[in-house]
């Protein structure tokens, strides 16, 4: 068997629009097409023997031992594969349960389709699964062990964290859209100009000064005692000898702690001599340069959390320890309480297992005990110097225990320091009564503490402490989001996507837009290139200027990962024609109509799909969006129109020669299509199409009339705005027209056009595309020869998988099919096709170059018009 390629989905999909995080494997199984499970000797019992947990897999019969009915059966290694991906992800503590396997349109080659929890051990998974499904075929011994440990560190190495984790599901939980921003815990919740970023439980509200001063301890304990809040005696020292001078000043016990240190990381506590003393402090300096030693206060390790000056949660932490038996080794102990179900591996479950290090070896050492020695009955040995959970220590909720004059000191002390976020660690006997009452004392303030303690205690309440941070950054009544318009179809996008846009742009819009030559902030290209998918999305959602989205979405992004986003407010499909149809398991008009309608299913419940009633495929989809729908045709008698009408509906049409909106019966007639530049005088009519649903957009976002007409008006087709698309120039004795046609559907508008142009000689430059069916290439040859006199074949820089002779042939063969006498030129450079054109133009002659490089065409073509210029004017 061979992986022929992994794609990770993370937005609505071909798969699954609401499923988002899938794993897409197409899997070819080679020889094993021929050998289902029942054809393999022992495959049965052997992989219920690896996998007895199996058993809960239903699958299609919908009964427990589902999935084993089907092996006994008979079903192909794709299922098997699909299940044991499934299988070793929830082993490894991802419970997944998501999977099909279906036909990629070739013999013996699926498309295994399941989810993931994390990118990377979903892909981890999808090799193991066919690794194992190898290991049981040829009946030979397979360590599923190490692949589940190694999935088990993948997915702690990428997951986020806990605090972090629980904003990122509370914001989702109410519809907000978040984005992971680097590898670790920088998160943006919300889009464009209303977003929000978190790092960790550090927002983007939070005091710069606020956690400067929680990080200097020396600074944070002055401004605390100069507040009057009870804190420890100490002083801040950097050699062995301060530390003995202080020691000296504040008397024993003490605690040594670095500075700026975290996670608990070089504190020594309970220190009662000097030797102790010495090496607490060389403990911290290995973290610190500078030391705090200072009083050890007795009591139980409480930690007080301030969100938005409000306490929302109190937890008392115990650190990792284990309790004598009478009979059992500490190692023993520690490996009780590790079988323990609740714990796990890093983050995985409520608790951490405890690990043994140098530092609990120590520990147990300065009992005067070692890992083997047998602890009397009910005594507790600790085993690490802090109460942190992740070194395995426990957490009991307290808050409705805090006494309101701690409370009030939380709270207040949230403010001195200035941290919308806030973690006090104070000590105390007793957290039901005043501090002062206790000999208590406020130990640590912490900007960015863990949530974990909060969320899963050990006992007690959980609290949904991320609950209050999305409270803080997203006030009733402020939004995350903003408008995101989609578009997508086989031709017409980019003008569609461009003219909404300016309308956008000319209501004062800050607008974000992607492309197939560029994404777009305001009327500036940041990226180049073809920017139809989810990355190029995310770029513009991530860009805090943006108050409008505006994104084409083209099939291949959605194939390759799914959408960026996963609502929109206003989803357009402009038209579904053949085109790239054999690639990424894509054989059918209809598979390819199920790609675009992907996107009128992200559509918001209030929001519109704006679907072409003029192709049947596309006015199909309104029978599974969940939003409204508005249709746009060029046929006011369309039937879809006509019942979309009497149902009190919207609808865009073009009639009389006008651009037109119709609320029911009611006719709003926008403009005539002659007086749109965008249309040339009306000679374009695949370009009134294009018009339509962004008339309709405008109006369903608010727009009037007048403001339509306006924009309408104001679009000029040029390299500026429709760069590619029906650029006209006009050379002294020639007009060039530039167009983006790559496909027989486009070059068939672009036909009409040409026709109604007067011109003595019409001269195309066309190439086909590797990775196109042979029937399309040819097709664009046979449109060709009906659209010109001359043709000059040029050659793509991208051949995509076919050889250029090969393509030449194909369009050739197209051209003679319809016009065998047709006058045909080969000229591999696009460049040099397009200078040779141009340089031996007749007088008269209209030369229209299909161009799929846009940009580099565009300004080759400027260039030898300033050259013209230069000659005749001398400018």
């Amino acid at each position: 068997m061979k992986i022929r390629e992994i794609n990770a989905m993370r937005g609505p999909n071909y798969w699954s629009v609401r499923r988002h995080k899938l794993i897409v494997m197409v899997l070819d199984l080679e020889d094993m097409e021929q050998k289902p499970t029942d054809k393999v000797p022992g495959f049965n019992e052997r992989i219920k023997a690896m996998f007895p947990s199996m058993y809960e897999h239903r699958c299609s019969e919908g009964c427990p031992g589902g999935f084993f009915m089907r092996v006994d059966d008979g079903t192909w290694m794709g299922h098997v594969i699909e299940h044991i991906a499934l299988e070793i992800q929830t082993l490894a503590g991802m419970d997944v349960g998501f999977g099909r396997t279906r036909g990629y349109g070739e013999e013996g080659v699926y498309n295994v389709v399941f989810n993931y929890l994390e990118e990377n051990a979903g892909r981890f998974a999808a090799e193991s699964a066919v690794r194992i499904c190898e290991a049981l075929i040829a009946g030979i011994d397979y360590n599923l062990e190490a692949d589940l440990q190694e999935m088990r560190e993948l997915r702690e190495s990428e997951r986020l964290g806990p605090s972090t984790g629980s904003i990122v599901e509370e914001a989702a939980s109410r519809g907000i859209p978040w984005i992971r921003l680097n590898q670790y815990s920088l998160c943006q919740l919300g889009y464009g100009a209303n977003q929000k970023k978190i790092h960790a439980t550090v927002t983007s509200q939070t005091s710069s000064i606020g956690v400067e001063l929680a990080c200097d301890k020396e600074d944070t304990k002055y401004l605390l005692e100069q507040a009057e809040v009870l804190v420890p005696k100490g002083r801040i020292i950097r050699t062995e000898r301060e530390l003995k001078k202080a020691i000296k000043e504040i008397g024993f016990p003490v605690v040594t702690k670095p500075i700026d240190g975290n996670h608990g990381r070089g504190i020594s506590v309970d220190i009662n001599t000097i030797e102790a003393a010495v090496i607490g402090f060389k403990a911290a300096k290995k973290v610190s340069s500078s030391v705090i030693v200072e009083s050890f206060i007795t009591g139980d390790d409480y930690r007080l959390l301030v969100i938005n000056n409000k306490l929302v949660a109190a937890a008392k932490r115990t650190p990792a320890h284990v309790i004598g038996d009478g009979k059992s080794s500490i190692q023993e102990l520690i490996d009780e309480v590790n079988s323990d179900p609740r714990r796990g591996y890093g983050h995985e479950k409520v608790l951490t297992m405890i690990t043994v290090n140098d530092l609990t070896k120590s520990i147990i050492q300065s009992y005067g005990y070692t890992l083997e020695t047998v602890v009397k009955k009910g005594e507790q040995v600790i085993l690490k110097d802090t109460a942190n959970l992740s070194t395995g220590g426990t957490s009991e909720d307290v808050t409705d225990m805090v006494h309101p004059a701690n409370i009030f000191m939380a709270e207040r002390i949230s403010k001195i320091i200035d941290l919308d976020i806030c973690g006090i660690d104070l000590m105390t006997t007793d957290i039901s009564k005043p501090l002062e009452e206790t000999n208590g004392a406020v130990i640590e303030v912490n900007a960015g503490p863990g949530f974990r303690m909060h969320l899963a205690p050990s006992k007690g309440i959980p609290r949904n402490v991320a609950a209050n941070v999305v409270d803080m950054l997203f006030p009733p009544g402020t939004s995350a989001r903003i408008p995101i318009i989609a578009v997508t179809g086989t031709n017409g996008k980019t003008t569609t996507t461009r003219l909404i846009a300016h309308m956008l742009k000319m209501k004062g819009h800050r607008v974000g837009y992607t492309t197939s030559d560029g994404v777009y902030i305001q009327n500036r290209m940041l990226m180049k290139g073809d920017c139809t998918g989810p990355s190029s999305v995310e770029f513009v959602l991530r860009d805090p200027t943006v108050d409008y989205a505006v994104l084409e979405c083209a099939r291949g992004g959605l194939l390759r990962a799914g959408l960026g986003f996963h609502r929109c407010d206003v989803g357009i499909v402009t038209n579904v024609t053949g085109d790239h149809l054999g690639l990424k398991g894509i054989h059918s008009i209809e598979q390819l109509a199920r790609v675009k309608g992907v996107l009128p299913e992200t559509v918001v419940k209030e929001g519109y799909a704006i679907l072409n009633a003029d192709d049947e495929l596309v006015f199909n989809m309104s029978k599974n969006v969940e939003s409204n729908v508005a249709l746009f045709s060029m046929d006011e008698n369309n039937i879809h129109i006509k019942a979309m009408a009497a149902k009190g509906g919207l609808s865009a049409i073009y009639e009389n020669g006008y651009i037109t909106i119709c609320k029911g019966d009611w006719k709003l007639r926008i403009i005539k299509a002659v007086n749109v530049p965008l249309t040339y005088g009306g000679k374009a009519v695949f370009m009134i199409q294009n018009v339509l649903p962004a008339v309709l957009t405008a109006y369903v976002r608010g727009f009037s009339i007048e403001d339509i007409k306006v924009s309408l008006e104001t679009f000029i087709p040029s390299p500026g705005q429709t760069p590619g698309r029906l650029n006209l120039f006009e050379f002294e004795d020639f007009q060039v027209l530039i167009d983006y046609a790559h496909n027989p559907a486009g070059l068939r508008a672009l036909k009409d056009m040409v026709a109604k142009m007067e011109a003595k000689t019409k001269v195309g430059i066309i190439a086909g595309v590797g990775d196109r069916r042979d029937q399309d290439t040819r097709e664009i040859g046979s449109i060709a020869a009906e659209m010109f006199d001359e043709i000059i074949i040029r050659q793509d820089k991208n051949l995509r998988g076919k050889q250029a002779d090969e393509i030449i042939k194909i369009l050739k063969d197209g051209i003679q099919e319809n016009n065998p006498k047709k006058k045909i030129s080969v000229i591999s450079s696009e460049k040099e096709a397009i200078t040779h054109a141009i340089n031996h133009a007749k007088e008269g002659s209209l030369i229209v170059m299909c161009s799929d490089m846009v940009l580099e065409t565009l300004d080759l073509v400027m260039k030898l018009k300033e050259k013209e210029a230069s000659k005749l004017y001398g400018v």
